[in-house]
């Protein structure tokens, strides 16, 4: 009996942890699409001249957009938006 309530606390334990993570690729996903899209599409992020070239210029240059677009965005929501991008077209490590 004590070995299914670890085991079942465990993975309630991981599902939760997960959740969070889920969220934010979902709000960085929704973002993206509502504000970045307006400016331009995805082709930015796939020619091969490109500007971004880090994470930290990742970052820097969502700022610049958000900025740019008079967003009010949190903190993290730019990290979302960071976070969609790396993992959809750059995959920087």
């Amino acid at each position: 009996m004590h070995k299914r309530l670890l085991i079942l606390t465990t993975t309630c334990l991981l599902a939760a942890g997960a959740l969070p993570t889920i969220a934010a690729a979902d709000n960085g996903a929704e973002l993206h699409a509502a504000n970045c899209t307006s400016c331009h599409d995805d082709a930015v992020y796939k020619r091969k001249d490109r500007r971004v070239t880090s994470m930290d210029g990742l970052k820097k240059q969502v700022q610049r957009c958000e900025l740019s677009l008079g967003l009010k965005w949190f903190d993290e929501d730019v990290d979302d938006v960071v976070a969609y991008l790396n993992s959809t077209y750059y995959k920087f490590k």
